[in-house]
């Protein structure tokens, strides 16, 4: 925690929100020479509602920060993929590639998050916990954000910090952005994790466990659920089981996802653990916001990465990775403006950014995009289900589209094909 007296409250940038987006931004803009504020509401080690496994994208992206990822600093490594749905089991690993480790990672988010932002800090970012950002500072003659208010520590102190960007890495809801004027699109899709842990012999498995098939077994008939569920082990006696749903539907809004996690860990072998008895915390839910479901990325000073741009990957809500490639992103842009020597050009290179954005993801996006309406379709889903699993080639084709995983030069067909059909599909 940084000292908040009246000097230190200016900086070349404020980053709002000390998650994996934030984190990693504040490292690289720091790492840059920037003088950085990170400013985070609650104080680490804080929970986070996660399905705590990480895909090699995301593992990519740790390492690139210098974080120890060995077994030996308490991080469990994962091989691939063990996919469940229509009767049949698939175990996949994670493809070969070049531009991408061949394993996973599984931490919680509590210890993953301060890990992120003490790195951060390392690299000279100046970290304020329990900062509740308020209120945007705006120049009335420009309209710009020029800072933030804030309420600072135990005592809530009001305090108001200074700089001529500020980058928005405070969440789904990001007041920020709000404040700014930028709502979400409601026509892109949404999804909500909700997910719990429980004491299990299944604590060390070296797969994530992902069950595409979602039924919901307490009507009068059963029903299939656009989502799906997924089981990882934590490597600490427990595991974290949860689902993933998808807005696609009527479902969405008329379930409690809370009542349908349990009814759906209640019909796993008992010899699993999956009991009220042996469960170690309560259900938590959280909103997965998909497919740059908030835009403008860039808005009078306003940057948005993460979850408060909308950046989780429409094809299996992962968001972490594309957290930490976004705050990587948009330190670039940072540093690239900063360096410019007028107003309009620091302006002209800022205005790159979303452009950035949709050139890496825009594609591969409309394609989730186009995903989630064709599984909202149970009749779609139960077919795709019961006749993908059966094709170990089609799956690995699909883990890789999933994943977004791929070499983009000198991959191989499945490479060549999922890279072709993100260059043609609208950037939106």
């Amino acid at each position: 925690m940084t000292d908040a007296s009246e000097p230190t409250r200016t900086a070349d940038v404020i980053v709002v929100g000390a998650g994996p987006a934030g984190s990693t931004t504040a490292y690289y803009l720091a790492k840059a020479g920037l003088d950085v504020l990170l400013l985070e509401k609650t104080a680490f080690p804080r929970e986070k509602v996660c399905g705590d496994g990480l895909t090699p994208r995301a593992t990519k992206q740790l390492i690139a920060m210098g974080i120890d990822v060995s077994e030996e600093a308490g991080w469990l490594r994962n091989k691939g993929l063990r996919i469940i749905a229509g009767g049949n089991r698939l175990q996949l690993d994670w493809p070969e590639l070049a531009a991408y480790p061949d394993y996973g990672l599984v931490r919680k988010r509590d210890d993953f998050d301060q890990q992120l932002a003490q790195q951060a800090q390392k690299a000279g970012a100046r970290l304020y916990e329990r900062c509740n950002v308020g209120q945007p500072v705006i120049d009335e003659r420009t309209g710009r954000i020029t800072g933030v208010h804030a309420k600072l520590g135990e005592e809530k102190t009001p305090v108001t910090f200074h700089s001529p960007l500020v980058i928005a890495a405070d969440g789904n809801s990001s007041r920020l952005s709000l404040a700014m004027g930028l709502h979400r699109n409601e026509k892109r899709p949404m999804g909500v994790a909700v997910r719990t842990y429980f004491t299990s012999p299944r604590h060390e498995d070296d797969y994530l466990e992902s069950w595409l098939e979602l039924w919901d077994k307490r009507g009068a008939e059963d029903r299939l659920l656009p989502g799906y569920g997924w089981v990882f082990g934590m490597g600490d006696g427990t595991s974290n089981v949860g689902l993933g749903i998808l807005n696609s539907s009527s479902a969405f809004k008329e379930l409690d996802w809370r009542d349908v996690l349990k009814a759906w860990c209640s019909s796993m072998p008992e010899e699993w653990g999956y009991t009220p008895d042996n469960m170690t915390g309560p259900i938590r839910g959280a909103a997965l916001p998909m497919a740059f479901n908030r835009q403008p990325h860039y808005d009078r000073g306003l940057l948005l990465v993460g979850d408060a741009g909308g950046m989780v990957n429409p094809f299996n809500g992962e968001g972490i990775a594309y957290a930490m490639e976004s705050g990587q992103i948009v330190a670039d842009v940072v540093v690239q403006a900063n360096g410019r020597s007028t107003p309009a050009q620091r302006e002209l290179a800022l205005q790159r950014y979303p452009k950035v954005l949709k050139d890496t993801y825009g594609g591969y996006y409309q394609l989730g995009r186009a995903f989630v309406r064709l599984i909202g379709n149970p009749k779609v889903m139960k077919l795709a289900t019961e006749r993908g699993l059966t094709h170990p080639v089609l799956m690995r084709f699909t883990l890789k589209l999933l994943a977004n995983l791929t070499d983009p030069q000198g991959g191989d067909a499945m490479d060549r094909i999922i890279n072709g059909l993100t260059k043609v599909s609208p950037r939106a």
